[in-house]
């Protein structure tokens, strides 16, 4: 007798992996960003145009979240599993050319504007969730690629709503600064 997916157990290496990449993935993002870094490092390479780059990253993932969306309430299951590969695949350019641009420049852009606490507050939520997003994002693709339809549907909600937002602060953090 096969047990119905619903009552299947996670698979607890996999959700231990999933933990431990997201885990060692902020780890370096936080080192390469707060961290020293060596003096040949800064200015070496020109970076200037990475903000712009990295911005776009984020609205297209914003893009595709919400095709993706509305491509699955449309039924459209094999347009949906594309759209979210490719929304996964650009938060995953977003995450090199933002690493490149830190590592490479001399420090992170500061707010200059007169709403300093809205702009604090919107990048410390940003900054929260887009750690928080990644095991989320992982286990939501893991699932639905798997055929775990069930679970993928139980958490695939609660992960657009906060993948979505990390999209759309990432690209208003820009506009704030730049």
């Amino acid at each position: 007798m096969t047990v119905p997916e619903a009552l299947q157990p996670v698979d607890k290496r996999v959700q231990l992996a999933i933990n431990v990449v997201s885990g060692v993935v902020c780890a370096v993002v936080a080192f390469l960003i707060l961290g020293p870094r060596p003096g040949w490092a800064v200015g070496m390479v020109d970076v200037s145009a990475l903000p712009t780059v990295n911005a776009s990253f984020n609205g297209l993932t914003g893009v595709l979240l919400v095709a993706g969306f509305a491509a699955i309430k449309a039924g459209r299951q094999r347009l949906h599993k594309s759209l979210m590969i490719s929304a996964f695949a650009s938060s995953t350019m977003f995450l090199v050319s933002y690493v490149t641009y830190h590592w490479f420049s001399a420090g992170p852009a500061h707010y200059e504007g007169g709403w300093r606490g809205i702009y604090l507050a919107i990048l410390g939520s940003h900054i929260v969730l887009a750690a928080v997003i990644l095991p989320f994002a992982l286990t939501t693709l893991l699932r639905g690629l798997t055929g775990r339809i069930v679970a993928h549907k139980r958490v695939a909600p609660g992960t657009l709503a906060m993948w979505l937002y990390v999209s759309v602060t990432g690209v208003t953090i820009y506009w704030m600064l730049y």
